[in-house]
């Protein structure tokens, strides 16, 4: 057996070299598109979801909960990032400050 080193997380280069050779061979393919259209919300309700889904998923890296009983995300990217801030200003969690067209927020 092979003196192999145990290489874990991002320094993981062998994992590294096998994902970009399948990524290659997947687009060389020509797969793409039809994996895209295979993709592609079926009606206006998944669409909805999937774009729900999204915005819980921006407000969540931004630190906002996103739990059960809470406001829904805005539908509006734009919005998200805006109600993240000021959630988290308010919370105290976050190290932006609220906008300034809302220094106390309460918008």
């Amino acid at each position: 057996m092979a003196n192999k080193r145990n290489e874990y997380g991002e320094g993981n280069y062998e994992a590294t070299r096998q994902y970009n050779r399948a990524t290659k061979r997947f687009v060389e393919s020509g797969r793409v598109a039809r994996a895209a259209r295979d993709a592609a919300p079926r009606s206006p309700e998944e669409a909805a979801e999937l774009k729900r889904a999204e915005q819980a998923a921006l407000l969540r890296a931004k630190g906002v909960s996103c739990e059960p009983g809470t406001s829904p995300p805005p539908t509006d990217p734009a919005k998200a990032v805006t109600t993240a801030r000021r959630t988290a200003h308010r919370s105290g969690t976050g190290d932006s400050p609220a906008p300034a067209d809302d220094p106390d927020g309460t918008r």
